[in-house]
């Protein structure tokens, strides 16, 4: 270790940063390397602290985006200065909509090159604060612990989300005090007496409540807490849109995903209910239709969140119950109720629509095309029960909403803010996040090429995603909407595609090309005897016609 980085009594800032994370519990960072920050990626050269090193810088965003979304931990990236800080946006941009906890760390120019356009010079504060939570610049280096202890503290506490940090290349290497700053605790809320009684009476006069759970910011342990007494009592949970698992999807209580596309009974399920308890989420955007549904003032709410500010809710609050989910839970299974005739109807016939739209169809290929159907029902039945599941953004995810059976909370990693180039990255976080685990990915043609490149840091560091590419040579929602505006008008959506499976074998992993569905079963089995047995990434590439949609 170079004396210029430590001595017997300090550090430099950049190693205490690295020391600081250590001490958070940071197991993986996902990174592009720069000059701006080399003194922390020195630190990470004798840490504990894995450092994936990414292909690009949005790659490496939606990792540390995925990461949080799977731990109690935020999720860190690390890029260099104005270009990779513009490249790392849309990793932000996920982190805000889908209140994920993460940490971004961009390098700086020096210091004193200030306010004189130098090369690749931004200001962080403009370019960053209308999306993150916190934006701080790294100005004192004996300020470096405290900094990462209160970025950390910010991306957790509330309403969960992304910070950035700023730290200039001179200020990082200024030798200072080893000493680190203790870890903030984040408050977590809990039921008052009040909150306990009005839940209380409320689910009591209801014929047909509901739960709806969504956001990142449970635990396994809170998730399967909640199913047991929702079970035990007979009320159904829906799942916000791209959030299943928190109530597996075999639970007699789940009754389906509440979200763009949804399947009809969940459409009125929101209308049909009661009473609605949102835990972890609100009733945004797109749980409502684009703010249409159960907008009435005299439908009944309850909003379980940590954010007192309710931040993209929609409708009536009848009441809001400030506190994180696996602390509501807590109090939450300490109320026995008398289970009503009401509630085992309604939650069996709920449950059964959801049964009906979630059964598998035939395994048998059919003649022609490959179809996405015929792939699922292969695929669905191999998957042991803790597979998991990531997803971009487009029409392809429908499949696995409807029939991937996501039984664990974080079993669905995916981005609401509908961006594409997500499913990847994502995979290749959960792969490192769960060895040995099934992850599977399922990318729409359009969205794999936005970071299809990261397969090359899944080969680099052991991940082992199963990758299926659904290639229907089109950007099918935008041409959906097309369809339904400016019908037999086909502009800007139509794509030529390379051949996906052997850019898999160029990255070193195993790919396959299907055309007819014939082919698909045994393509599934030979993708998953080479993760299995090879220990590589597989890949998928199928060949389907235009315009066939899950549901």
């Amino acid at each position: 270790m170079s004396t210029e980085q430590t001595t017997a009594t300090t550090k430099s800032a950049g190693h205490v940063i690295v020391d600081t994370l250590e001490a958070h519990g940071v197991k993986r960072i996902y990174s592009i390397p720069g000059e701006s920050y080399l003194d922390v990626l020195d630190g990470l050269h004798h840490s504990s602290i894995e450092n994936i090193i990414c292909r690009h810088e949005g790659g490496a965003a939606y990792m540390a985006e995925a990461d949080g979304k799977m731990n109690s931990v935020p999720g860190i990236a690390m890029v260099t200065r104005g270009p990779g800080a513009a490249n790392a946006h849309v990793g932000l941009h996920t982190a805000w909509q889908d209140s994920t906890a993460m940490v971004l760390f961009v390098g700086l120019i020096p210091f004193e090159h200030r306010g004189k356009e130098a090369f690749q010079e931004f200001d962080p504060q403009m370019w960053f604060e209308s999306g993150a939570k916190r934006v701080m610049t790294l100005d004192h280096a004996s300020r470096a612990s405290e900094i990462v202890a209160e970025a950390m503290f910010a991306a957790t506490s509330g309403r969960p989300g992304p910070v950035i940090v700023g730290l200039h290349e001179d200020i990082i290497k200024e030798q200072i005090s080893p000493e680190l700053h203790p870890n903030i605790p984040v408050a977590t809320g809990g039921m008052t007496v009040e909150d306990w009684k009005a839940l209380n009476e409320a689910l009591q006069e209801s014929d047909k409540p509901l739960f709806i759970t969504g956001g990142n910011d449970w635990t396994t342990e809170g998730a399967e807490a909640l199913t047991t007494w929702l079970e035990e009592h007979n009320i159904p949970a829906a799942a916000e849109w791209r959030t299943e698992g928190t109530v597996p999807f075999t639970s007699p209580s789940y009754v389906g995903p509440i979200g763009y596309g949804r399947p009809k009974p969940t459409y009125d399920l929101l209308e049909e209910t009661d009473l609605i308890v949102f835990v972890g989420t609100v009733p945004g955007d797109v749980v409502t239709d684009g703010f249409t549904i159960r907008q009435n003032w005299d439908r009944k709410n309850f909003l379980v969140t940590i954010d007192p500010s309710l931040r993209g809710r929609s409708g009536p609050v009848s009441h809001q119950i400030v506190a994180k989910p696996d602390v509501f839970v807590r109090d939450l299974v300490r109320m026995d109720l008398a289970v009503k005739d009401s509630w085992k109807e309604w939650t069996s016939r709920m449950r059964g629509e959801q049964e009906k739209f979630a059964a598998l169809p035939s395994a048998e290929p059919a003649e022609g095309q490959a179809r996405m159907d015929t792939l699922m029902a292969n695929l669905v039945q191999s998957l042991p029960e803790d597979a998991m599941i990531t997803l971009g953004a487009g029409e392809h995810t429908n499949w696995a909403h409807r029939y991937f059976p996501t039984n664990s909370y974080a079993a669905m990693v995916s981005a609401r803010n509908g961006s594409m180039g997500y499913s990847v990255p994502s995979a290749v976080a959960a792969s490192l996040n769960y060895p040995g685990r099934r992850v599977v990915t399922i990318a729409g043609d359009g969205e794999f090429l936005m970071n299809g490149q990261e397969l090359a840091t899944a080969a680099q560091y052991g991940a082992t995603p199963l990758v299926v590419v659904m290639d229907n040579q089109e950007y099918g929602t935008i041409r959906t909407h097309q369809e339904r505006d400016y019908p037999n008008r086909v502009s800007g959506t139509q794509l030529k595609n390379p051949d996906f499976a052997k850019m898999a074998e160029a990255f070193g992993g195993f790919g396959v090309r299907v055309e007819k569905d014939v082919d698909v079963p045994a393509a599934v089995e030979a993708a998953i005897k080479a993760i299995d047995e090879e220990g590589t990434f597989a890949l998928i590439h199928l060949i389907v016609d235009q315009r066939v949609k899950a549901y």
